[in-house]
């Protein structure tokens, strides 16, 4: 089905003779425009939560239109259209005083999912506002990725949010991503602190020098854990000092989590995703990562998602099964003994020589870009298909 995500849009949409048949318009106000609305076909028609005038509604729901209603007094949109940035989530935010933070979307968002019961909502309406929220979400990525990585080379990061700013794993961590970034792939990750912010600290230096990235770096070290008051103010100041060129078309995804909402997200992923259901973002991001996952050094969340990223390959339940890498040997291999048994886990399977663990830059880049995802037909199996007829 078509959407149609803005007033503009919509009147260009109208204006030009068409109609609204098999369309979805999502969070506009239609008012100005309701004679055309009156006029126009309806036909498998969904309004998510737009303005529409009495007269309206009563016309598009008695031509058959499915109307999902606006939903009030909540800080966020349930049917956000789009996706975040720094400039909406941190709306009002400025570096010269760090509690400025406290009266950002992102901020007011957490204290109400704080006082309406956190992980176990205390009302359906809470419930469902936040369920609605993130369909919306994961709908708005599949725009994302179409518009900017039809390609299909996505390359997500996984890594603790302990990880300093100033540890030597972090400026690894960015120079990775910052490589794979201009050989073309989109780089994800989970959009917090840590190795999550080395990934978009690396996007977003994909056309600057290596003494540039550590000069930043080392700026961003001054506040080197977003437990630091400075943490943010710090990040905004430096892509102040080193802005995006305007002509530059790299972009990176962060998708963080509200559950986590004590972590301010990182400002340098140009476009973020940012759900309540942790579970439903953490699927989500292990399953775009279509050309591999990268795991830098992390704890009980990173180890999750690897076991996620193993089940996923294992089974082929999208179809294809993906590299995965890690990153620092002893780490994987001693401290955190994960990379063995994930090894000891693939033997046999299809996606068996799609997992390495490298030391340094180059070598993991050069394996993503020698080893593709491979496709598997494990998911196609179905009792149907197996013992019975297919039905006409």
């Amino acid at each position: 089905m078509r959407e149609i995500h803005s007033i503009q849009e919509l009147t260009s949409v109208l204006e030009s003779g068409s109609n609204l048949e098999n369309t979805v318009v999502q969070s506009v106000d239609v008012t100005q425009i309701s004679d055309m609305i009156l006029e126009t076909a309806i036909e498998n028609t969904v309004f998510l939560g737009c303005v529409l005038p009495d007269n309206v509604l009563a016309s598009v729901v008695g031509r058959g239109a499915s109307v999902f209603p606006t939903l009030t007094g909540l800080p966020f949109n349930p049917y956000a259209p789009m996706l975040y940035s720094a400039e909406t989530l941190f709306d009002g935010f400025s570096p010269d005083d760090p509690c400025s933070y406290c009266q950002t979307t992102d901020a007011k968002v957490y204290q109400h999912w704080i006082e309406t019961g956190g992980p176990n909502p205390t009302t359906i309406a809470d419930a469902l506002g936040r369920r609605l929220h993130d369909m919306a979400m994961t709908d708005a990525i599949g725009d994302f990725l179409a518009s900017h990585a039809s390609h299909g080379k996505i390359v997500g990061m996984m890594g603790g949010h302990s990880m300093k700013r100033s540890d030597e794993a972090y400026l690894t961590a960015a120079k990775i991503s910052r490589e794979l970034t201009r050989r073309g792939y989109l780089m994800v990750s989970g959009g917090g602190p840590g190795a999550m912010e080395a990934t978009h600290v690396g996007a977003w230096f994909v056309d600057r020098t290596d003494s540039e990235l550590e000069d930043a770096v080392h700026e961003l070290a001054t506040a080197p854990t977003y437990k630091d008051k400075q943490w943010l103010a710090c990040a905004f100041r430096v892509r102040e000092k080193f802005p995006l060129a305007s002509d530059s078309d790299y972009v990176s995804l962060g998708i963080p989590t509200w559950l986590y909402g004590h972590e301010p997200p990182t400002p340098f992923a140009t476009h973020i995703a940012k759900y309540f259901a942790n579970s439903v973002r953490e699927d989500g991001l292990v399953t775009i990562a279509s050309s591999g996952l990268i795991f830098a050094p992390g704890s009980a969340g990173t180890i999750q998602e690897i076991f996620q990223d193993a089940t996923q390959n294992h089974y082929a339940t999208t179809g294809v099964s993906s590299p995965m890498v890690f990153l620092n040997s002893a780490y994987w291999t001693k401290e955190k003994p994960i990379y063995p048994l994930i090894k000891q886990l693939a033997e046999g399977h299809e996606y068996e020589n799609l997992i390495a663990i490298f030391d340094d830059v180059e070598s993991i880049v050069s394996y993503l870009e020698n080893n593709e995802p491979i496709e598997s037909k494990l998911a196609e199996w179905s009792f149907c298909s197996e013992h019975c007829k297919p039905t006409a």
